[in-house]
């Protein structure tokens, strides 16, 4: 019988004594482990035997279950335990996974239908970076049911995703900067609501994605201290609820000149709108679609409708020809060392834009990404 809790010793502090502590998997797959507070091996023994007996109670034992019913089933299971795209991902790998191997028992799952996946994925002209998020996600999926009791043992534990080249770093010139800004500020007098220029330059200035930008409101502006706070948000009366990608909350610097755009920005700005970046009529419309129940969480996202359409209007405004896309391109900025902090000992600093559209500096002598206060 597979033992479902763990006895280990935790030492103190000084290292003279110990504590029992039991090691476990609760029934939502997370590992907890939690002190007994005494040495006394009989008594954590029979602690021990009492928490298998209650784990062994409400974790089911491995069952028969079709691919597609398995699936669904763990879907439901880690539903608010990762972000709403992360499920999105991981249930496109697991229709690929059944395309390939077809609709069979999850008990006969085996290491050779890994491989066949990824064969599978390869003559479908899919890149092998995306093959190996998708094994990423199903090796993450079998793991949980393993935990879970579902399966005595990992399928596909062993496997190996194909390893996939760096691609050629694409790289801005001043110049192409310098007419990206101008194509947003000439798209603007188009009577656009939305302030692309100053959009533009704090995402080139601070290294903001574009949720985070679009899920900026005026509370998060420090003007004393030259900062903005890229904070999650509550589901309140005037904001709605939106989560920061991968917890990544931070203070980012702000420099003068993107002081006095957001200044002129504010005092313009109509009352009523805690938002910086989104216009008053699409939050209205925002604050409608809330009242009748009909945003979502997953919309807050990016609260402005196509984004990517009007950004690549202003792309090809300023001539640059080839696109953003979701991998890595790098924009060079002439930094202000004085609000950098990752500026010392080093030369002229670099930015990107990664898979979100997010600009980092890149350089330092460890080799670490950090956001850029760029002077735009």
């Amino acid at each position: 019988m597979k033992e479902l809790v763990r006895l280990r010793m935790r030492p103190s502090r000084d290292g003279k004594s110990f504590r029992y502590m039991l090691d476990y998997v609760d029934q939502n797959g997370k590992r907890r482990q939690v002190s007994l507070g005494h040495a006394d091996k009989r008594q954590a023994e029979r602690q021990r035997h009492e928490k298998g007996l209650e784990l062994r109670v409400n974790i089911a034992d491995p069952v028969s279950m079709k691919l597609t019913d398995f699936f669904r089933d763990s879907l439901a299971r880690t539903k608010g335990q990762v972000r709403a795209t992360t499920l999105k991902e991981t249930a496109r790998s697991m229709n690929d996974f059944v395309a390939c191997v077809g609709d069979i028992d999850v008990q006969e799952v085996q290491y050779k239908h890994g491989e066949q996946f990824i064969q599978y994925c390869s003559g479908q002209d899919i890149s092998a970076a995306t093959v190996a998020k998708k094994v990423k996600h199903l090796k993450r999926v079998f793991q949980l049911a393993e935990d879970r009791g579902q399966l005595d043992q990992h399928p596909l534990r062993k496997l190996k995703p194909p390893k996939a080249p760096r691609r050629k770093i694409r790289v801005f010139t001043d110049d192409e900067c310098d007419r990206l800004c101008k194509a947003a500020a000439h798209y603007e007098e188009d009577g656009r609501a939305v302030k692309w220029e100053l959009l533009i330059r704090m995402c080139l200035g601070t290294g903001m994605r574009r949720g985070e930008l679009m899920n900026t409101t005026w509370r998060d502006v420090d003007f004393a201290n030259m900062t903005v706070d890229v904070s999650p948000k509550d589901g309140h009366q005037d904001t709605w609820e939106w989560h920061i990608k991968d917890t990544d909350r931070r203070t980012l610097p702000l420099t003068s000149e993107l002081v006095k755009l957001l200044v002129e920005l504010q005092m313009s700005q109509p009352e009523g709108n805690p938002y910086v970046f989104v216009p008053m009529t699409r939050y209205e419309h925002i604050q409608e679609l809330r009242r009748s129940g009909q945003w979502t969480v997953e919309k807050g996202r990016s609260p402005l409708s196509k984004f990517c359409h009007h950004f690549n209007k202003i792309r090809r405004r300023a001539g640059i020809e080839w696109h953003l896309p979701r991998s890595s391109t790098h924009l060079p900025e002439q930094l202000d060392r004085r609000r950098t902090e990752s500026a010392r000992g080093q030369g002229v600093g670099r930015t990107c834009w990664n898979r979100d559209h997010r600009p980092v500096l890149f350089g330092g002598s460890q080799g670490r990404s950090r956001p850029c206060s760029g002077r735009l």
